[in-house]
């Protein structure tokens, strides 16, 4: 029997691009002023999870994500290119409005998530998520018993939280998969199972405006 693997799943910080809502992909956008605050965070959050192992996106903004909190336990951060967002093509770099007016039809079925579309130059939502359910089973096998973190893209905790509920890839959103937030599932042998989902209590910016008041 495979022992289960406790599973952190955590998106990047803000950057620049998720304001200004431009699909990034596979474009290696850096962390603004904010992700890198929420970052600290997020540290500041995990600083008594006990982690074995921690992986993240090669992307720059996931892996910065995951050494905030990964340097103060003295774990390296591996990187793995399955854990990247999904590949958008020539969707990367515009916005959803701009998306629409170029292609409407296109924008149209990508809205109803429909499984077999894929922009050109990029990934369909079935090879998406098949890569990435691929990749995390594979870092669960290997760990098997122990925790790790798994710092990634909002596309890719989409694909998560659908496999640990088994909705369906053209199943409408209806949770959230905020910046910098915490989640949680179990690894085992039937497959991902959610724990928690959405953690978002350490980026209350309240605490940060206290902290920059004080004397």
């Amino acid at each position: 029997m495979t022992l289960a693997t406790r599973l952190i799943a955590i998106r990047h910080g803000e950057t620049d691009w998720n304001v200004a809502t431009r699909i990034q992909g596979h474009t290696d956008i850096p962390l603004n002023d904010e992700g890198r605050w929420q970052a600290g965070r997020l540290a500041e959050a995990l600083a008594d999870e006990p982690l074995d192992a921690v992986y993240a996106s090669d992307l720059g903004r996931a892996y910065e994500t995951a050494r905030a909190f990964a340097e103060p336990k003295g774990l390296a951060v591996g990187t793995e290119v399955g854990l990247r967002e999904r590949r958008f093509g020539t969707f990367e770099g515009l916005s959803f409005e701009e998306i629409e007016r170029r292609w409407p039809d296109q924008a149209l079925r990508w809205r109803k998530r429909e499984p077999g579309f894929g922009p050109e130059g990029g990934e369909t939502l079935v090879q998406f998520y098949e890569r990435v359910v691929a990749t995390v089973r594979g870092l669960a096998l290997r760990h098997a018993g122990q925790s790790i973190a798994v710092v990634s893209h909002g596309g890719v905790l989409d694909c998560l939280y659908r496999a640990a509920t088994r909705l369906a890839l053209d199943a409408p959103r209806t949770w959230q998969v905020g910046n910098a937030s915490i989640n949680r599932l179990l690894h085992s042998e039937g497959g991902l199972t959610l724990v928690g989902w959405s953690d978002t209590g350490h980026l209350d910016h309240a605490v940060r405006d206290a902290g920059a008041a004080a004397p």
